[in-house]
């Protein structure tokens, strides 16, 4: 079983930190809840951290299990730590930092490729279409009658998330069979956990938006697409990073478009990128040319700049894996 070997171990301890990964998304927020929960059910202390803020949109996750800023006080008090939705001890900020001072047992669970050798324990699980998933299994191995409507609810905000509503091609049968069972579990609809994390928009984030969009550019016979923001145009809405969370779908959307990305030139510190596929293109080995990652067909990267720069290299890498598939489509004809 998945989670037999990870139980037993962690059921050794009596208060543990829960670490969901820096930037947080749902998938990873919803996780920690929901594991969290599982933990204090099965009468484990659990300590949620995470170095962010929690985005606003997911803030009522927390109504369920409080997610705080970690300190060394904090910290201090766990025996052990569980990190999720991330496969490198760099994907959890603090928490790298406080490892090498005073090491304690780690275990990890994660659905993203190449996981690093770093923990006691690691359920990675690639094919699992978010961790949310995992940590249903988690409950469906241990005692299914302990995921009750909050944990449903926190364990679905992640699946809809990380799937795109249910759209990507990382979505099985499974991923829906266990979708339904949060819903009958939960006692709630769709459109309660929907609205509250996609229909939240502020007019500012749309004036962004609009800026954006003008923005896009189309590569290689419209195969490839890109949309920036900087700083001028956060100034000027008075907008964050924080709210551009989804724009990197609008230029995906786009007929005939393959793969595309979505720049946040951040001035002296460099571009943020965001990559999607809807295709063969595989952005997480584009991203890890630029240093970056995640998966098939979402990732991110970095690109110290200037934005031209970025975008001139961006395109270059993606060309060559362009071409790289349509030779191989000719050899295989």
């Amino acid at each position: 079983m998945l989670f037999q070997e990870f139980r037993k171990s962690i059921e050794e301890f009596t208060t543990v930190g829960v670490y969901s990964h820096i930037r947080p998304d749902a998938d990873c927020i919803g996780a920690q809840v929901a594991a969290s929960l599982w933990l204090e059910k099965n009468g484990i202390r659990a300590i949620a951290f995470n170095d962010y803020t929690v985005p606003q949109n997911l803030a009522w996750l927390c109504d369920y299990f409080p997610i705080e800023q970690p300190d060394s006080e904090s910290t201090a008090q766990c025996d052990a730590f569980i990190l999720l939705d991330g496969n490198s001890p760099d994907r959890f900020g603090s928490y790298e930092s406080i490892q090498k001072q005073f090491p304690r047992p780690s275990f990890m669970i994660d659905h993203h490729p190449e996981p690093k050798d770093a923990f006691d324990l690691s359920i990675s699980v690639v094919d699992a279409a978010s961790t949310c998933e995992l940590i249903y299994k988690l409950y469906q191995e241990h005692d299914i009658d302990q995921l009750d409507g909050q944990a449903a609810r926190a364990i679905y905000a992640g699946i809809i998330s990380d799937t795109g509503s249910f759209q990507y091609d990382s979505v099985t049968p499974e991923t829906l069979e266990i979708a339904a069972d949060l819903l009958r579990r939960g006692d709630f609809r769709p459109n309660e956990i929907v609205e509250k994390i996609f229909s939240n928009k502020t007019p500012r984030q749309l004036k962004l938006l609009s800026k954006a969009l003008h923005t896009i550019e189309l590569y290689e016979n419209n195969q490839i697409a890109t949309m920036y923001v900087n700083s001028s145009m956060l100034e000027e809405t008075n907008t964050s990073n924080e709210d551009m969370e989804g724009f990197v779908n609008y230029p995906l959307s786009i007929a005939e478009v393959k793969a595309a990305i979505l720049l946040k030139d951040l001035d002296d510190k460099g571009v943020k990128l965001s990559l999607r596929s809807r295709s063969e293109i595989d952005v997480n080995e584009w991203a890890k040319e630029l240093d970056g990652g995640g998966h098939k067909k979402a990732a991110g990267a970095w690109h110290p700049g200037p934005l031209e720069s970025a975008i001139r290299e961006v395109i270059k890498i993606g060309v060559k894996q362009l071409k790289r598939i349509e030779k191989n489509d000719l050899l295989t004809k």
